[in-house]
C-alpha cells in the first residue's frame, strides 16, 4: 500500500468481549503521529497523520469485557474505507472455539482486505483472522496461551508462539502480534511502515514505549502445563509436576501409565502437544527460571537442583528453549521479580 499525503484511516475493530485497554491504547497511539511530539517539544500540536476510529457490527454503545462502555464511531455499513484495520485482543475461551459467533466481523474483514486494507491483530485477535480464513496456509503468531487453540481450530495456519510479530499473506498485508502488550510493537511497526520511521520513533518517545524484541519464547512453555481431559495422562502430569527432578522420569511415567512405551508417547503428545521428554524438560526449565529470578545460586547449582548433572548441557538447552542464556535471563528478570516483592 503506497504512502499518502492524506491522513490514513485506521479502523479498530471492537467486539463486545474486547479488552478496553488495548482498544483505547491503540486509539491513542495511532492518533499521535504528527501531533503529539510537536506539542510536547513546542507547545503546539501538529497535524495528525493517522485518523483512528472504532468500528463494530453496530454503532450502538455496548459494554466491553471489563464493563467500560464502548461507543463505536461507525458500523460496518457506514464506516470509511480503512487503510489499516487493527483487531485488539478479546476474551475468548482458550480451550474452545468461536465458529459462527463472529460471522459479521469475518465477512467485513474479508471485504476490506480484498479492497486493499492492511489487517493487524493483537493477541487473541488473530482468532478473527482465522474465522475469516485469511490466515490459511500462512504463518501467524498469537499469545502463547492461545497458540494451541489457533492450531486446533484452524489447522492450516502455521502457528508460532516464539515471535512477537509475524508478517504474512499477499504483499505482507497481514500482521499478527503475540502477547497482550505486543499491540504496542504492532502499532510502532505500522506507523513506521505507513507513515515513517522517524514518526514511529517520536511516538515511542512520547509514550515511553519499548520494543519487545525478546518475543514470547521465555513464556511459551507455560501453555503446555494445562491439565488434559485424558485421565491417565492427567495423572502422569500430576506425578511429573512433583517428581521431574529425579533420574529417568520418563520411564517412571510410562510405568505409571500402564501403557506400552510407544502407545504412551503417542497418547501423551496427542494430549499435551509435547513428547514426555520435552514435557519434563519444560517443567525443569520453568523451575530453573524461578530460581534464576529469585535467588543468587550459581548456575551449576541451579542445573543440579533441576535434574541436570551436566551444566553445559543445561546451558545449551536453556538457550535453545528460552532464547536467552541462564545468565541473560537472570539479568533481565531477577530485578523485576525482586522489585515486585518489595512492593
Amino acid at each position: 500500500m503506497p504512502k499518502s499525503n492524506r491522513p490514513l484511516n485506521v479502523a479498530i475493530l471492537a467486539v463486545p468481549e474486547v479488552t478496553a485497554s488495548a482498544l483505547f491504547g491503540m486509539f491513542d497511539v495511532f492518533s499521535s503521529p504528527g501531533r503529539d511530539f510537536t506539542f510536547i517539544t513546542s507547545g503546539t500540536a501538529g497535524e495528525q497523520k493517522m485518523l483512528p476510529f472504532i468500528v463494530s457490527r453496530s454503532n450502538e454503545s455496548f459494554a466491553a469485557a471489563n464493563g467500560i462502555v464502548i461507543n463505536p464511531h461507525y458500523s460496518f455499513e457506514n464506516c470509511p474505507l480503512p487503510d489499516i484495520v487493527c483487531i485488539p485482543d478479546f476474551f475468548v475461551d482458550p480451550t474452545g472455539n468461536v465458529h459462527g459467533q463472529y460471522e459479521a466481523e469475518a465477512n467485513w474483514l474479508k471485504q476490506v482486505h480484498a479492497s486493499g486494507a492492511m489487517l493487524a491483530s493483537a493477541c487473541s485477535g488473530a482468532v478473527l483472522l482465522g474465522e475469516a480464513g485469511l490466515l490459511a496456509n500462512c504463518e501467524a503468531t498469537i499469545h502463547w496461551g492461545y497458540a494451541k487453540m489457533l492450531s486446533k481450530n484452524y489447522p492450516s495456519i502455521k502457528v508460532t508462539s516464539s515471535k512477537s510479530l509475524v508478517l504474512s499473506g499477499e504483499s505482507q498485508r497481514i500482521l499478527t502480534a503475540g502477547g497482550g502488550s505486543s499491540w504496542q510493537d504492532l502499532a510502532l511497526y505500522l506507523i513506521a511502515r505507513f507513515v515513517g520511521l522517524e514518526d514511529a520513533i517520536q511516538v515511542a518517545r512520547v509514550y515511553m514505549l519499548q520494543w519487545h524484541d525478546l518475543g514470547q519464547k521465555p513464556f511459551a512453555s507455560l501453555m503446555y502445563f494445562r491439565q488434559t481431559e485424558d485421565a491417565t495422562i492427567n495423572r502422569c502430569q500430576e506425578w511429573a509436576a512433583l517428581n521431574y527432578k529425579q533420574s529417568a522420569p520418563v520411564q517412571a511415567l510410562v510405568k505409571l501409565s500402564g501403557l506400552p512405551p510407544r502407545s504412551f508417547d503417542r497418547r501423551f503428545k496427542s494430549s499435551t502437544g509435547m513428547t514426555p521428554l520435552d514435557y519434563v524438560h519444560a517443567l525443569r526449565l520453568e523451575e530453573a527460571k524461578q530460581m534464576l529470578e529469585t535467588s543468587d545460586l550459581p548456575i551449576e547449582e541451579i542445573a543440579s537442583e533441576t535434574g541436570y548433572e551436566d551444566t553445559s548441557f543445561f546451558g545449551r538447552l536453556f538457550r535453545r528453549k528460552v532464547g536467552l542464556t541462564p545468565n541473560q535471563y537472570r539479568m533481565r528478570f531477577s530485578s523485576l521479580s525482586r522489585a515486585l516483592k518489595a512492593i
